[in-house]
């Protein structure tokens, strides 16, 4: 089992701790957090080994989780990858791009693994239709959250929409051409709502809409491709998948068929995916174990999170 460590006992990282804690494919080893109190109420609590350095905790493990502020991401994956270790970063990979590419360096040269936390890939619900998408040519997402004072040290845009552009660019094999936003400050100093328009060389269109600010809460994704239409609900783990084929000649009673206008008829019919229940953070760090033990490319790769953060950056900055 892989020795680990993790870094940022708060709410997530108390999450983390759990299952790491019960993981068959780890070892907890400890966590460090810079708030002395509130490691050792954490220690108390959890039973949970509290370092009070860093490095010292970096140096007994294989392997650092690091649920920390976004700000503090890159210090502690450099100083963990200049040590040998495999580093899982939660989502943005870091706050700039420079430094992600620095990250994606050190990888390289130090021969180690890093996986991004964008758990929204082992959404069961997405898990259970992602290979029914197709050259989408239309997407639609809308992430709606109520008001938390967690995760407003960054814009909206790295908080939440960096969810559905990961997702998107995992389903669209197209470079970006170009991007129109616009976002809005409400309550925190950064935008607290933003909507972005992303349109790929392919002559894919994506729309994303995310809000802090909402009264209640939405994580929907919409494709439409060719021939079919997939709705994916990540909040309640749903999926509906609406497909067209061409329309027997004798239609049954039963069945939906659709004329256009050129006399072409289409039978519309539904399919119902299994989706198997998961506990999708588990299964993003149990996945990286995996990969760290059988040397294969995390699902979620440091270049990936590098890339939804370019794309994130770029909604930024066109606002």
């Amino acid at each position: 089992m892989l020795k680990v460590g993790v870094l940022g006992a708060g709410h997530l990282g108390k999450i983390h701790l759990r299952l790491l804690n019960q993981s068959e494919k780890y070892t907890l080893v400890g966590f460090y957090d810079p708030d002395a109190i509130h490691s050792k109420k954490v220690a108390d609590e959890f039973g949970y080994t509290a370092y009070d350095n860093i490095n010292t905790l970096i140096d007994a493990v294989d392997v650092i989780d690091i649920v920390t502020p976004t700000l503090s991401h890159f210090d502690c994956a450099k100083k963990a990858m200049e040590k040998g270790k495999h580093v899982f970063i939660e989502k943005p990979i870091t706050n700039t791009l420079k430094e992600a590419e620095e990250l994606l360096n050190l990888e390289t040269t130090n021969n180690v693994k890093g996986q991004v936390g964008h758990v929204e890939r082992f959404n069961p619900a997405f898990i259970a239709v992602k290979d029914k998408i197709a050259n989408p040519m239309f997407i639609e997402t809308h992430r709606l959250a109520e008001f938390n004072p967690r995760g407003t040290d960054v814009p909206v845009v790295l908080d939440l929409m960096i969810h559905d552009i990961d997702a998107i660019l995992s389903v669209v094999n197209s470079p970006v051409k170009q991007i129109n936003a616009s976002g809005v400050s409400v309550i925190s100093k950064s935008p607290d709502i933003a909507n972005a328009r992303i349109e790929f060389e392919n002559g894919c269109v994506a729309n994303l809409t995310a809000s802090r600010i909402s009264l209640k809460n939405m994580r929907k994704s919409r494709f439409f491709q060719k021939d079919a239409y997939i709705s994916v609900d990540f909040l309640e783990k749903k999926v509906e998948v609406v497909k067209m084929k061409d329309a027997p000649e004798i239609p049954g009673d039963f069945d939906m068929v659709l004329q256009n206008a050129e006399g072409e008829k289409k039978q519309i019919y539904f399919e119902n995916p299994d989706i198997e229940g998961n506990n999708a953070i588990l299964d993003e760090l149990e996945t990286f174990a995996d990969a760290i033990k059988n040397n294969t490319t995390p699902i979620v790769s440091l270049k990936q999170g590098t890339q939804a953060l370019q794309v994130a950056l770029q909604i930024i900055d066109s606002f």
